[in-house]
């Protein structure tokens, strides 16, 4: 069987359940199983025969992904109570410039929501393009002390990137009832993807405790770009690594998460990609574009360029593999696109390449003994 023949509903099934035991941390897991599929096939039955309709709040109305919602007023925010979160499948959701939302903001308050998101790990895998999606689509919420921003047990309906303020996490004890405090967030983070992501209820309660303010994006929003931008980002790197003869001793679900552990990187033509001496922290692969490999030899300020890689081919391994500095520079030699894998996930993914890439060690020596006449890499550190 290959990935192609596992049906997709099934890894859905399987993340959610996955998390759902993570939050709840049940003592018989195979007792907690039986219980939650159970509850969670009455709830869908319920859901596909209108049943759920009645359980929603009279001031909302139920909307399709086709329809998105006005922005609440500021002083208000509605939460859904027992609507199942409806299936996305990014696949079939065309690009439509129909969907997508923007809220106007200043070019002060863009600033502020960049540097805000720059470092969430949900977006590290966006272009330059997406997080301009991301930064339209969110709007700014102002929240008061003892505020309840999210409920434990709500359908997710916001995600949210605080810019200020401190708010308070708890989680109810299933056995007594009672809210436990678990941690808090204190004028940086975010929260509420969790829900939005596997279609499960809040896992958690958040509290603002001062006044402060977030910058929330709708489920709908929130879905459509970051599960649509993962998939059309494995879409492109399957076809990218499937062009890397190096990586056919990949089965499909190894060249599926080596897929999902890259992340973009572009350079301009002349930026410096790896600079010869520096520690490694990572490698990369040739999305397009075209690169100079150039050394400097002992003593010597002058770069030779010893090679030239573009579309389809990778560098930078060679560190990883030695456990040694940059044996050598790259420069673009024109507007470049990378997929970039960082030290630890290739530690993890590439051990069935190693061996295949160690023989292109000896290619590279012979290249800089015709070049520098050096016979070992390890003299240009």
């Amino acid at each position: 069987m290959n990935r192609h023949d596992v049906p997709p509903e099934l890894t859905n099934l399987l993340m959610e359940f996955t998390v759902s035991v993570l939050v709840e941390r049940p003592e018989d897991i195979l007792a907690y199983a039986a219980k939650y599929f159970t509850n969670l096939h009455e709830q869908r039955s319920a859901s596909t025969n209108g049943g759920s309709q009645q359980n929603v709040e009279n001031d909302e109305a139920i909307y399709s992904d086709e329809d998105e919602p006005e922005p609440p007023p500021p002083t208000r925010f509605n939460r859904r109570k027992s609507v199942f979160a409806e299936h996305y499948d990014p696949a079939e959701d065309e690009d439509d410039e129909a969907h997508r939302i923007i809220h106007p903001k200043s070019d002060e308050q863009r600033e502020i929501l960049a540097m805000a998101v720059k470092n969430i790990l949900l977006f590290r895998s966006l272009d330059a393009s997406q997080m301009q999606d991301v930064l339209d689509a969110m709007f700014e919420r102002r929240v008061v002390p003892n505020e309840i921003v999210i409920q434990q047990g709500d359908d997710g309906d916001y995600f949210y990137v605080i810019q200020s303020g401190t708010y308070n996490i708890f989680v109810r004890n299933p056995t007594t009832g009672d809210n436990m405090n678990v941690g808090k967030y204190e004028n940086h983070g975010s929260f509420g993807e969790l829900a939005l992501l596997y279609n499960q209820p809040r896992a958690a309660t958040i509290q603002a405790t001062t006044d402060g303010s977030l910058w929330a994006m709708n489920r709908q929003t929130f879905r459509r770009i970051v599960l649509k931008s993962a998939h059309k980002k494995r879409v492109v790197y399957e076809k990218l690594l499937e062009s890397v003869p190096m990586l056919s001793s990949l089965n499909a679900y190894e060249r599926m998460n080596l897929c999902d552990a890259l992340m973009p990187k572009e350079f301009k033509e002349g930026d410096c990609i790896i600079k010869q001496g520096d520690s490694a922290d990572g490698m990369y692969f040739l999305e397009d574009g075209t690169v100079s490999i150039r050394v400097r030899s002992e003593g010597s300020e002058e770069e030779k360029e010893i090679s030239r890689f573009t579309n389809g081919t990778y560098f930078g391994e060679l560190s990883l593999i030695t456990h040694k500095p940059r044996a050598a520079s790259v420069y673009a030699c024109s507007d470049v696109k990378t997929a970039f894998l960082d030290v630890e996930a290739f530690e993890r993914l590439l051990g069935n390449c190693v061996e295949i890439m160690k023989r292109n060690i000896t290619h590279y020596e012979e290249q800089l003994v015709a070049i520098l006449g050096s016979t070992n890499i390890s003299d240009l550190r």
